[in-house]
């Protein structure tokens, strides 16, 4: 049996075991559930749709296409990307995931990216939205509205750092087409482009908004689908036994790097949904510096749930998922970093531990401990592709 054969028969696997769960635990698969959709009810959808509707009628009106003459001089040499790419940047950064992987697929379908283009962009676009980060975690999580701001500087700068930082990434590529025009040509040329692309799109404006509201519905149903889903399995997983599993695995290790251990199973939980971790991490007794610096490694990391919803919009598409993983592990490790130099000198007097200066204690522990968690996320993949292989060299005819 090749790897390719193998691959569909454990899924199918996985998966019934997840259906004879779900019909012997009814009740706790209901309570998943219903948790899973109160949060994309109260969080994600009033926060994403009127973004993803106002997205839809930019595209529609060709404002993209202006947006990119007119950004060119500075996305292209700051991070090797279409000035079209400063839309996803800014609409990925105010709205939060997963926009920036819609709008990434969107302009590559549309030939304003290549595809490693689209990865390079795909990694630093798919940002924790403001209203999250200010509103559910400081205020409502953490009790302290102050907090949002210091939270959102650090996941924001982390995220650029990594965007200059792809600019390094595939180097050799082929680039898209640069539009030609400066100076004073440059506004008119933009406005060109615009009014181009509103010829060739040439929907009425009633027919447009029409075709946002509907699509942009579509777009947050397959986010909440994609939310109760994976609520669904994190309890799935703990019925199970698997997410303690896990959480014992990782907790030897943080264990000895001095992590509270009543922050072990919000952690596990934020690997795979991030709201529900940094909820679980936040109504620990564990320091509240050592829960500020594990919530921001999550908000970076993005969680699993995230990662699948993104892998769904770039189906079909030479889009890579590869570099967007590996690229929320380093966000999440550039956010601990700059929240540890910020927190080693000066934090909210309510969130000042009472001893020792954080880089000498925790905070550089838990820089040490996301490393590892990332770790072993990564050795668990490479344990799965070992056993696919030496499965498919058992069963293959000889």
């Amino acid at each position: 049996m090749h790897a390719k054969q193998f691959r569909p028969v454990l899924q199918t696997a996985v998966i019934t075991l997840a259906v004879v769960v779900m019909i012997v635990f009814p009740q706790e698969v209901v309570t998943a559930a219903r948790e899973g959709f109160a949060l994309w009810a109260h969080y994600v959808l009033p926060a994403l749709l009127p973004f993803f509707i106002f997205a839809e009628l930019l595209m529609g009106t060709g404002f993209v296409h202006l947006l990119g003459v007119l950004l060119e001089p500075v996305m292209r040499p700051v991070f090797r990307l279409p000035g079209s790419a400063a839309f996803v940047v800014v609409m990925g950064y105010t709205s939060g995931p997963p926009i920036g992987a819609v709008l990434t697929a969107k302009l590559y379908r549309e030939n304003l990216l290549t595809p490693v283009e689209a990865e390079r962009l795909l990694t630093f676009t798919t940002n924790t939205s403001p209203g999250f980060m200010l509103g559910a975690v400081a205020a409502g999580m953490f009790g302290n509205p102050g907090l949002g701001l210091l939270l959102a500087a650090v996941n924001y700068s982390a995220n650029l750092l990594l965007g200059i930082g792809m600019r390094f990434y595939g180097r050799g590529e082929p680039e898209s087409a640069a539009p030609k025009a400066s100076g004073q040509r440059l506004l008119r040329t933009a406005f060109r482009a615009m009014l181009r692309a509103q010829q060739q799109d040439n929907r009425p404006f009633g027919q447009l908004m029409g075709d946002a509201v509907r699509n942009s519905i579509s777009t947050i149903l397959h986010v909440g689908g994609f939310i109760v889903l994976f609520a669904v399995l994190i309890r799935v997983g703990m019925v199970l036994g698997f997410v303690q599993l896990l959480t014992l695995g990782l907790g030897s290790i943080l264990h000895l790097l001095r992590i509270d251990p009543a922050l072990f199973p919000g952690l596990v939980d934020g690997l795979f949904e991030v709201t529900l971790g940094a909820k679980a991490i936040t109504q620990t007794t564990a320091p509240v510096y050592q829960q500020i610096l594990l919530v921001s490694a999550l908000m970076a990391w993005g969680g699993v749930s995230v990662h699948a919803q993104v892998a769904s919009f770039i189906s079909g598409t030479p889009i890579r998922l590869f570099p967007f993983v590996l690229g929320r592990f380093v966000h999440a490790l550039l956010a601990v970093g700059i929240m540890t130099l910020i927190t080693a000198s000066h934090l909210p007097t309510a969130f000042t531990p009472v001893s020792q200066p954080l880089w000498q204690t925790q905070a550089l522990a838990l820089l040490l401990a996301t490393i590892s968690t990332g770790l072993v996320l990564m050795t668990l993949q490479l344990i799965y592709k070992v056993i696919t292989n030496v499965l498919q060299r058992c069963l293959s005819p000889r």
